[in-house]
This record gives structure tokens, C-alpha cells and sequence, in this order.
């Protein structure tokens, strides 16, 4: 469908003219005065707006002030007989998109509305993704309603309207990024950028210079200036994950960032001043690398003003079931394949798993399900044997004088349900070897075979 266009202009020979040359690529319309135009702007949406300044009764600029204060704002150009730079500074501040003066150059009105349509597409798809992300990380997107995630969200709602710095505590996989996109996009900062930093990632003597930039020459291979992270997130969120893994002298800028708001990039002596919410993240307990002297303890309290821990996911079992509806039906759909449903048997194996990876362990279980399994439903027996090796930590386990968690099965399985798991077990470690499945499990072939016969839908193919 063509895009449209409203041509307004009190001249009829003018108007007339436009429409002819623009009518093959465009919808065009005609309005002879600012109050036609006024009645057709408010009956049909339009992409583009061109006005003459002036006309016999309301100007342009009032059709301009009219049109973009519509729901679906057109870009407006504005054309006159009379142009010159103040003209031209009064339409821009009505916030005309361009100026043009007559007789108008065909060829270069050509340019400036296809400009205008680029413009305008790339405008609405600025929204659209903002609207996205708005949904996205928005505290209804999220999947869980146990207590302790439900206490995050709390803290998320709190600190998010203020500048404060955050510091978010997990272990690998809990979903940390994600919280600290959160506290973004809850924030008079959502606009703005948000700028992660994995440190981990980037080595020590590379770190300094990416977070706040370098002059051309500012060391051997500086072949020019880099704008660093912290210019990057200018009026926004910069999120430092690992950040117990920076060096020493990183640290040092990074305090005296945190104290002035400022920095210089490497080989400059000029200061910076930049407006960036800090938060960052670690998997470690960045007190006792204070205790060992690794980290700075100055530089610890002004990071760690609002400390947020995010609860691993043992922690949250009741959230597992939920999660995983969730992704095996995100992946269904991303990949197009029918819906997988997992018994309860197969559920309650998953639900007291301690999922050591977390969230993206998870996530990962789910998507290779979906992809391999394409419908149908998962029972336990489909499960790798790593979800039912003893000591891994689990939701429903219980403190041992370690101060870990001991796996419970709330609802043990029966002698028969016990058989057939360790059997199926051993056959998917024999990846299908009978003889080497008979001698994991310490019986005779002769009686893996009558097994197999009594439960044929345990065998695995050699």
C-alpha cells in the first residue's frame, strides 16, 4: 500500500501540480486551507504532510501544530514563496521535518519526502521497540510467584525511580542481566541507553580502555580515538557484570568516577563528565576479596549502596513447573512445533532437580526438548540420568551442617518406578548395550532381557 500524502495549499495550480507529479508512488490528497486540511487530518491518517506557510486564513505552521498532535503523527515539510532563515527557524520549531522554498524543485522534493517516509519508519520502530522492551521487562513479564522472587521485585520497584547504585548478587545463571535491565527500564532512564559489560569477558589490559575510551596514540595499536562504555551509556544504564574480576587500576578509575562523575580517556587530560546510573553484578562475595585485599574496600561500599540478591533457582521450586510451561511453549512457538507436555512423574523429577546452571540451565533443557521431542509428551524416563544423580542440591532439600542442601524426595517412587528409572539409566549410560546395561546394574542379561520384555518402552536403541 502506498504511502500518503496531504497537500495543502491555497494556490490551485500549485496544488494541482504537486498531486500530478507525486500521484504515481503516492495516495495523494488535496486541501485547499488550513481548515480543510484540519478535517481531513482528522479522518484519515497520513504519512506525510506538505503545507504551504502561507494561505488565506490559518498558516501552515497551524496545519503543522494540528497535524502532530495526532495520535498517528504524519512528518511535515513545509514550502513558502517567502523563504529565508527565520522562516525557516520558526517552521523547524514547530517541528517541521523540512523547508522548502517555491518554485519548488521537483527533483528535490522527491528526496526530501522519501527522506521524510524513512524518517517516520524508523520513528515508529523506535516505538514499537520501546513498547517491546516496556512489555518485556516490565514486572508483569515475569515468570514466578514464589516469596523469593516476589522479594527481588519488591526491592526492583523501589530502588528502579531512584539514582541509586545497585549491586545484584547470584550465582551463574540467575537471571542477572536480566534484573539489571529491569531496574532500566523501570526508570526515568528507559529512553536512554543501557550499555552491558561482561568483564570477565575482556581482558585486564584491554578493560581500562573499553570502559572509558582511548586517544589515537594513546598506546601502541591506538591507531584512533574509542569512545569507552561509560560515554556509550551517557543518559542511561551502564551494567558491569563480574565486576569482581577488574584489575587494581581499573578499580581506582572507576572510583574516582563514582566520586566526581567524571573520568578521562586514556591518553587524554581532559575530564568527561557523564550522567550514567551505575549497576553492576558478581557471582562472588566481593567482601571477602576485600578481606584478601583484592578488592577495594573504598570502592566496595560506594558499589554496594543497594545490594539485591537473586535467589538461585533450589531456592524457588515452586516457580520450576511455571518456568518450564513457559519456555516449552516459547520454543514450540519459535520454532513452529507442536507443544511438548511433561508427565507429573517427569515433572516432580524436575521440580526437586537442583539445576545447578539456574534459569539458563533451564531454559536450555527446554529448548533442546522442544526441538528434539517436537510434541508429544516427556516422561521421566526420557530424562538424561543427570536429573537423578544423588547429592545435587535441591528446592525441597534440607540444611546439612555445611550449610547445603541435601536432596528429599517429597513423594519417593515406588519399588517398581525405582526399577524401571535405574534400568532405563543404565541402558542410556550403555547408549543401548545390553551386556554393559546388565553390568552397571549388577543382574544377568538373561534378566535385563525379561525386563525388557515386561517393560519394552524403557529400551534405548545401540
Amino acid at each position: 500500500m502506498p504511502e500518503s500524502i496531504l497537500i495543502v495549499d491555497d494556490e490551485k495550480h500549485t496544488r494541482e501540480g504537486l498531486a500530478a507529479a507525486l500521484e504515481d508512488d503516492y495516495d495523494v490528497y488535496q486541501a485547499r486551507d488550513a481548515e480543510e486540511a484540519f478535517r481531513l487530518l482528522d479522518g484519515e491518517p497520513f504519512d506525510v504532510v506538505l503545507t504551504d506557510l502561507r494561505m488565506a486564513g490559518k498558516s501552515g505552521l497551524k496545519v503543522i501544530d494540528h497535524a502532530l498532535q495526532l495520535p498517528h503523527r504524519p512528518v511535515c515539510i513545509m514550502m513558502t514563496a517567502y523563504g529565508n532563515v527565520q522562516t525557516a527557524v520558526e517552521a523547524m520549531k514547530h517541528g517541521a521535518f523540512d523547508f522548502l522554498t517555491k518554485p519548488l524543485n521537483l527533483e528535490k522534493l522527491e528526496i526530501i519526502i522519501k527522506r521524510a517516509i524513512q524518517s517516520r519508519k524508523l520513528e515508529s520502530e523506535n516505538q514499537q521497540l520501546h513498547q517491546r522492551l516496556d512489555r518485556k521487562f516490565s514486572f508483569e513479564g515475569i515468570v514466578g510467584n514464589s516469596a523469593a522472587l516476589n522479594h527481588v521485585l519488591d526491592q526492583v520497584r523501589q530502588v528502579a525511580p531512584s539514582r541509586a547504585t545497585v549491586m545484584l548478587y547470584g550465582d551463574t545463571g540467575t537471571g542477572k542481566e536480566l534484573v539489571a535491565q529491569m531496574v532500566h527500564q523501570n526508570s526515568d532512564r528507559a529512553r536512554g541507553p543501557f550499555v552491558p559489560v561482561h568483564c570477565a569477558a575482556i581482558p585486564a589490559n584491554l578493560l581500562e580502555s573499553e570502559l572509558f575510551g582511548h586517544e589515537k596514540g594513546a598506546y601502541t595499536g591506538a591507531a584512533e580515538r574509542r569512545i569507552g562504555r561509560f560515554e556509550a551509556a551517557d543518559g542511561g544504564t551502564l551494567f558491569l557484570d563480574e565486576i569482581g574480576e577488574i584489575d587494581a587500576p581499573t578499580q581506582v578509575k572507576l572510583l574516582r568516577f563514582l566520586e566526581t562523575r567524571s573520568f578521562e580517556r586514556l591518553g587524554s587530560l581532559k575530564s568527561i563528565q557523564v550522567d550514567v546510573r551505575l549497576v553492576c553484578a558478581t557471582n562472588r562475595d566481593l567482601k571477602e576479596l576485600v578481606d584478601k585485599g583484592e578488592f577495594r574496600e573504598d570502592l566496595y561500599y560506594r558499589l554496594n549502596v543497594v545490594p539485591i540478591r537473586l535467589p538461585a533457582l533450589r531456592e524457588r521450586p515452586d516457580d520450576i513447573p511455571l518456568l518450564l510451561d513457559h519456555f516449552m511453549r516459547q520454543f514450540a512457538e519459535e520454532n513452529n512445533t507442536p507443544a511438548v507436555q511433561l508427565s507429573p512423574e517427569a515433572l516432580r523429577v524436575l521440580q526437586h532437580y537442583g539445576w545447578p546452571g539456574n534459569i539458563r540451565e533451564l531454559r536450555n533443557f527446554c529448548e533442546n526438548t522442544v526441538v528434539m521431542k517436537r510434541g508429544g509428551v516427556v516422561t521421566e524416563y526420557d530424562l538424561d540420568a543427570r536429573f537423578f544423580e544423588p547429592g545435587k542440591p535441591s528446592g525441597g532439600g534440607s540444611a546439612s551442617s555445611t550449610g547445603r542442601s541435601e536432596p528429599i524426595l517429597a513423594n519417593p517412587l515406588s519399588k517398581e518406578e525405582n526399577e524401571k528409572r535405574l534400568l532405563r539409566n543404565a541402558l542410556i549410560e550403555a547408549r543401548g548395550n545390553r551386556t554393559r546395561a546388565a553390568e552397571l546394574m549388577g543382574i544377568s542379561r538373561r534378566t535385563l532381557h525379561r525386563k525388557l520384555a515386561q517393560w519394552p518402552e524403557l529400551d534405548v536403541p545401540g
